[in-house]
């Protein structure tokens, strides 16, 4: 089923809704949750929690278009949360050393004002990955978003693993300039 369907089953109550979702985009969740944590049984539990959470919030929300990416923003902050929450130590070099490579060109919210220009920043990033070539907007996304090895971003791209490290560090060097020349102190 397409995900218009799928949405459509959610607007109307329909409990199919979940498992239709289940069907068409429970392995990719599964994958995407296992990228984070290696452990089975909590992303189990997360991918669980996904279809809940968007069975309470479809409706309000109508992710016509988009339902995985919608879907997947829930997954990463459930298998998050539930990392953060038992202290997942193996995982957490991964999400460290991200975390260091995206923090020399994103300012981190320190405060309250930081956290609303947070959203505000999610915009700026945005706009600055559509100005990018195809190839690079997906090396970045596979990479930081769905938390994909150099190896694996350079095998989904069909290119090799020192052009994918090359062009990441080009496009941090990229969207730091651009944050500042948007006015973000970093």
């Amino acid at each position: 089923m397409d995900d218009r369907g799928i949405v459509a089953l959610y607007l109307a109550r329909d409990q199919r809704a979940v498992t239709e979702t289940k069907e068409t985009y429970g392995r990719r969740l599964r994958l995407l949750g296992l990228r984070l944590i290696e452990d089975e049984q909590t992303v189990e539990e997360c991918e669980n929690d996904t279809y809940l959470q968007a069975w309470n919030a479809i409706p309000p929300h109508q992710p016509w278009d988009y339902l995985f990416a919608f879907l997947g923003r829930i997954m990463r902050h459930a298998v998050l949360n539930a990392c953060a929450a038992r202290r997942c130590r193996k995982r957490a070099a991964v999400l460290t050393e991200l975390t260091a490579e995206m923090e020399q060109c994103i300012p981190s919210p320190s405060d309250t004002a930081g956290e609303v220009d947070g959203i505000l920043l999610g915009e700026a990033v945005s706009a600055y990955l559509r100005t990018l070539p195809e190839e690079q907007r997906i090396m970045f996304l596979r990479r930081y978003w769905y938390f994909d090895s150099v190896r694996d971003v350079a095998r989904y791209c069909a290119a090799s693993e020192s052009k994918v490290k090359s062009a990441l560090h080009r496009i941090r060097e990229g969207l730091r300039t651009y944050l500042m020349k948007e006015g973000y102190q970093l």
